[in-house]
C-alpha cells in the first residue's frame, strides 16, 4: 500500500512584481496553512517523506507544515521537477520515489495537483484549492506501477470558514 498526500501550496501574494517561482505567500495564505496544519495531524501516516517544489511559496508552505507538525525543516526535499502545472510531469516525479518510501507528502502546484487527482483518484474534484490536501491510497507497493487509488479525504479551508478565529 502506498499513500500520497498532495497539499497545493498556500495563497500567494501578487502585490510585488516578482517572477512566479519568486512570489511569497500572502497574509490569508499564512493562515489558512495555520489552520489545515492544525487540522491534518489526525490523517497523518506514521512515517513520511516530504518533497516540495522549489518555488519560494510551496517552500514557504513547506515550512509552515513543519512548525506546526514538529517535523524538520531539514528533512523536506526541495526538487525543481516539482516547479509544475502539468499532471505528467508530476506523475513522472511520484512514480520516481523509492519504495523504501510508503508514505510520501507532496507540496505542489495546481492545475498539476487536480488534474492527478482527477487521474488517479476514484471520484472528480473541481478544483483543489490553495491549501487544499488530498490523501490518496493505492493498492500497490511500487510506486512505479500507481493505477487508479482512493481519494480518503479531502481537507480544505472552506470546510473550516464556520470556526471562529
Amino acid at each position: 500500500m502506498k499513500t500520497l498526500i498532495l497539499i497545493r501550496h498556500s495563497k500567494s501574494s501578487w502585490e510585488s512584481p516578482l517572477n512566479d517561482i519568486d512570489r511569497p505567500l500572502s497574509v490569508r495564505g499564512i493562515a489558512d496553512a495555520h489552520l489545515i496544519f492544525s487540522k491534518i495531524n489526525a490523517i497523518l501516516p506514521k512515517t513520511f517523506i516530504v518533497w516540495s517544489s522549489v518555488a519560494r511559496r510551496t517552500k514557504e508552505s513547506a515550512l509552515l507544515f513543519s512548525q506546526n507538525l514538529d517535523f524538520l525543516l531539514e528533512n523536506i526535499q526541495f526538487k525543481n521537477e516539482l516547479y509544475t502545472f502539468d499532471e505528467t510531469q508530476l506523475e513522472h516525479s511520484v512514480k520516481n520515489c523509492e519504495n523504501k518510501y510508503d508514505n510520501l507528502i507532496l507540496f505542489g502546484h495546481n492545475n498539476a495537483i487536480t488534474n492527478f487527482v482527477n487521474k488517479f483518484g476514484d471520484f472528480f474534484l473541481e478544483n483543489v484549492p490553495t491549501t487544499g490536501v488530498v490523501k490518496l491510497q493505492f493498492d500497490t507497493n511500487n510506486w512505479e506501477h500507481l493505477k487508479k487509488g482512493t481519494i480518503v479525504e479531502t481537507i480544505f479551508p472552506s470546510h473550516f470558514k464556520h470556526e471562529s478565529n
